[in-house]
């Protein structure tokens, strides 16, 4: 056993690290900015900045020497800041083509704008796609004042122009300089070198991870980690009674249902469970807290100051899923009870309930440790509508407070964490079939 589940944790690590890879990819990737979606686009860059500084999101994604930086524009995909526009000389327009230009025209020279100082002793790159009319120069002017560098922009094409930052920041500009004639920029990019090929996002979610540091909340400034912990116990303490006695009424009463087949009382039993299973799961809570909560006075209807706090949502929780499980566990001890062995035990003159106990639950193990195990790591998240109403600060109640203010590294935490809990407990439920069923082997 202890070679086959040492086998089967070596074949989860790289099942792991693709579900590390596709997390990496939803959050860095997918969706836009997270900084722009969490500040919202109304901040300054030097904020926008900070916060991909703080997160790695201001490397490159996998690989590369060259990242891009919100000093010239705030939106890195973005060719032209707004800032463009307000400057003389300078107006939007359409190539033949149709894509987007910005078109520089007249004799005085146009300083394209820095949203904030660059970095002291760095090394970047502006990448310039454009063409102009004859004499249409571009310039590089250092901290100094002085010109350090000069490109013609006559002729179409890509240019590249490096420079390094002294130790006092970034004080240099691009000038353009159109002659009295037209210079047209398609596209306008301004890189970092990054030290090392191998400094990327990817790298800094990986080293992350490895530390367990899953980043800070930008709604409370408290790392994630620490509210996770303090998140944990409120949602164990809802969910595992809920889960426990859910379990316990969903078999026993499935065994009922196998003694009384094809009688009133399993048909009795069938129609309460598709009743619990069609009424929806905000119902039972909307209504539990009316009723019994705010007309009859029985329960609390919010907070978490005492074991009477978790009552009403105890009985909610349990009753609204109790439908679904007690269907199923129906289904799988009339599936073992037309099966031969028990047909075999009836001619050996046992009775009905040895059958049952005896040989048709132990039987029916399997399906039920695998819908039991695969359901422990949900528990970690708790209940999201139950802790939302019930004003319970459980994970559940975290993770809705975390998705509407787009804090980013809650929701991530949240994610992986309940990821690996759930690869982890497929291992566990294959150990689990060799406890309750002698006949599985470890091969």
């Amino acid at each position: 056993m202890g070679r086959y589940a040492l086998r089967r944790l070596m074949q989860l690590v790289p099942t792991l690290f693709g579900v590390i890879v596709i997390t990496f990819i939803l959050f860095n990737v997918v969706g836009g900015s997270p900084a722009a979606l969490t500040l919202g686009k109304n901040v300054s860059p030097r904020m926008l900045e900070d916060f991909d500084e703080a997160r790695g999101f201001n490397k490159p994604l996998f690989l590369g020497f060259w990242t891009r930086t919100r000093a010239y524009a705030s939106d890195r995909t973005a060719p032209f800041p707004p800032a463009w526009r307000h400057l003389p000389g300078v107006a939007p327009t359409n190539d033949p083509a149709g894509v987007s230009v910005m078109r520089v025209t007249g004799s005085d020279p146009v300083e394209v704008p820095i949203l904030f100082p660059l970095r002291p002793n760095t090394r970047y790159r502006w990448k310039v796609d454009c063409s102009g009319s004859s004499g249409a120069i571009g310039e590089w002017v250092g901290d100094s004042g002085s010109v350090t560098q000069q490109f013609s922009m006559v002729a179409a094409g890509l240019r590249t122009l490096g420079f390094q930052t002294g130790s006092g920041g970034g004080s240099g500009r691009l000038v353009i300089h159109p002659k009295g004639g037209t210079v047209e920029l398609r596209r306008l990019t301004l890189e970092r070198r990054m030290p090392n090929p191998f400094d990327s996002q990817f790298a800094f979610f990986l080293n992350r991870l490895a530390r367990l540091d899953f980043g800070t909340s930008i709604a409370t400034g408290q790392p994630v980690l620490e509210m996770l912990r303090e998140g944990i116990g409120p949602s164990l303490v809802l969910v595992i009674p809920i889960f426990v006695v859910e379990l316990i009424l969903a078999v026993v009463l499935a065994l009922v249902c196998a003694y009384f087949r094809n009688t009133s009382i399993d048909r009795f039993f069938v129609v309460v469970s598709v009743v619990l299973m069609s009424v929806n799961y905000l119902v039972w809570i909307v209504a539990g807290q009316y009723v019994l909560a705010y007309k009859l006075k029985w329960f609390p209807m919010w907070g978490f100051e005492s074991w009477r706090y978790l009552v009403l949502p105890w009985i909610i929780g349990t009753f609204s899923g109790l439908g679904g499980s007690l269907r199923f566990y129906r289904t799988v001890m009339l599936d073992e009870m037309y099966r031969d062995y028990v047909r075999t035990a009836f001619a050996k003159g046992l009775g009905l309930r040895t059958v049952l106990f005896s040989h048709v639950l132990k039987n029916a193990m399997i399906p039920i440790v695998t819908n039991v195990v695969m359901a422990i790591p949900f528990l970690y998240t708790g209940s999201l509508l139950l802790e939302s109403f019930f004003g319970i600060p459980g994970l559940g109640y975290l993770s809705v407070n975390a998705l509407n203010s787009l804090d980013v590294d809650v929701v991530r935490a949240v994610v992986v964490i309940g990821t690996v809990l759930y690869i982890l407990a497929n291992l566990a439920s294959d150990l689990c079939y060799a406890l309750v069923d002698p006949r599985v082997r470890f091969e």
